[in-house]
């Protein structure tokens, strides 16, 4: 991600301004930085959001995701535009500016929402867990597929993880997967993820 401009910008400037100019821009602190993935980062996206929907379509799960919508969490001058967001479709009706400009301001309207990593890793294992935590969304994954991520994070030595934080006595509650592992998900309780397959997306293609 690099930032695309350094003058402060409010909310409201900031979704005034940015979705109709065709990228994707995320508002942090009053920054506006352009979210710019790479290739493989965008497969293993795809990967993740294939493997939910099938999960949606064949148990009939109340569930959606938008090809791209803008998470409001209570710190100041700041929207978030995560990689996969999972939405209920009942509680969108009590969402006052998902119509208008697809902005989600509850955190019981997302069930997950994922971030796979790219160089700005702080963001995704900092800044956005602590404001998703704030939302009270219920589930966060953190998708590191090239182990990018400070060791407090990976643990020694670093290796590429999905880190899984859930909600539970007040606070995220993290489980690591790596290789080999298949994740858990409080959401998707029935879903046969491999982590291996996941950080490999694409590459029986080639």
């Amino acid at each position: 991600m690099v930032q695309a401009q350094t003058q402060p910008l409010t909310f409201e400037e900031f979704l005034a301004t940015y979705p109709e100019d065709g990228g994707i821009y995320e508002l942090i602190n009053g920054a506006v930085i352009a979210v710019n993935p790479t290739g493989k980062h965008e497969e293993v996206v795809a990967f993740i959001v294939a493997e939910f929907n099938f999960e949606i379509r064949r148990l009939g799960l109340p569930y959606v995701l938008p090809r791209t919508c803008t998470l409001k969490p209570a710190a100041p001058n700041t929207g978030y535009k995560p990689d996969i967001t999972v939405l209920h479709k009942t509680a969108l009706a009590a969402e006052p500016r998902w119509q208008t400009t697809s902005t989600i301001l509850r955190g019981s309207s997302v069930p997950l929402v994922v971030e796979v990593v790219s160089t700005n890793w702080r963001d995704d294992y900092d800044h956005k867990r602590a404001d998703y935590e704030a939302m009270g969304i219920a589930e966060y994954w953190i998708v590191d597929y090239l182990g990018l991520g400070g060791r407090r994070h990976l643990g020694e030595p670093k290796q590429p993880t999905i880190t899984v934080c859930e909600w539970g006595n007040g606070e995220y509650q993290m489980q690591r997967f790596r290789r080999g592992d298949r994740v858990i998900s409080r959401t998707f309780p029935e879903l046969q993820l491999d982590v291996s397959r996941t950080f490999d997306a694409g590459a029986e293609g080639r």
